[in-house]
């Protein structure tokens, strides 16, 4: 498996089963932020949260299988839960998606501002690698992040929605998050996971570059 950072809360995740290889897309963005989307061919896409900054499917091409809501999904042998949240900073529905490809799971956790709630740890359950949002602003901060991977304990946590060069929308550095958390990181292009890579207890920040 492959994940690529695309900038907001947006990621590329590139994955293969027996039934092919697939390309899986969240929260695709417009260009209005300062940051362009790269436009290539989507399998799935999930949408977080109904905005440009989360659902703008037509940067991609293709006829991809499109989830904008809660629920459970399967398609091309890949299982997709959709979990309700609410941004309590803009009072707007968050769907929380947990993907699982390569016997792998992933958690998004969209514009998540507060700490999850009982069910929401319950439903997610088992994480191995925390798709974050820290720049704060409508979303998490960096000591409420560091909260979320305590509730978690995923073996990877991917900092996203945060303040990188080009970007217009007003949030901080992930530097806040990093000192919050006191766990190691490391920095890279892409990240290419397999399952037998994550069989460790101890938790690691994977800064992806744009």
């Amino acid at each position: 498996m492959i994940i690529q950072w695309l900038g907001q809360s947006c990621f590329k995740i590139s994955t293969k089963n027996n039934q092919g290889e697939f390309v899986i897309v969240n929260d695709p963005f417009t260009d209005a932020e300062g940051l362009k989307m790269s436009k290539f061919q989507a399998d799935i896409v999930t949408v977080s949260k109904n905005d440009d900054n989360h659902n703008n499917v037509d940067a991609l091409r293709g006829d991809p299988f499109v989830i904008t809501s809660p629920g459970e999904y399967e398609t091309k042998g890949i299982f997709i839960y959709g979990i309700p949240a609410i941004s309590v900073k803009e009072k707007k529905q968050l769907t929380l998606f947990k993907v699982i490809g390569e016997d792998i799971s992933i958690a998004h956790l969209s514009d998540l501002s507060q700490p999850l709630d009982n069910d929401q740890i319950e439903r997610l359950g088992n994480v191995d690698i925390l798709l974050l949002p820290v720049g704060g602003k409508n979303s998490l901060d960096g000591k409420k992040a560091s909260e979320v991977v305590s509730q978690i304990d995923p073996r990877l946590v991917i900092p996203m929605n945060y303040k990188i060069d080009g970007q217009k929308t007003d949030l901080t550095t992930a530097d806040d998050f990093l000192k919050s958390c006191g766990l190691k990181s490391e920095t890279m292009e892409k990240l290419k996971i397999a399952k037998k890579d994550l069989m460790t207890e101890d938790t690691r920040v994977i800064i992806l570059t744009v």
